[in-house]
């Protein structure tokens, strides 16, 4: 019987292994914004809030935005945005009409 060789295994060209110690946090592309105000409550059931943030580096830096986030959160907080660009919509105080 003839001998059957195995293909040969190779790494895929253009990528490169990235080793980081144990342990490491890293954000990809996020930009850290810090929350300046509470402004409500939003989402069907009120699980989602609705905060100012004032962007604090990148393009934006020391822009005031509107954005909703869910989980606990307050004033002081710091948020990790992927876009700077889009702006929550305003709260309606009466609801839908």
């Amino acid at each position: 019987m003839a001998e059957q060789k195995k293909p040969e295994q190779r790494k895929p060209e253009g990528r490169r292994e990235e080793t980081q110690p144990a342990g490491a946090v890293s954000f990809s592309g996020a930009t850290p914004a810090r929350v300046e105000e509470v402004i409500g409550k939003t989402g069907m059931r009120g699980e989602a809030v609705q905060v100012r943030v004032k962007i604090l580096e990148g393009r934006d830096s020391n822009k005031i935005i509107r954005r909703n986030c869910k989980g606990p959160i307050k004033v002081g907080d710091i948020l990790m945005l992927r876009e700077t660009e889009f702006e929550a919509r305003p709260l309606t105080k009466g609801g839908r009409r």
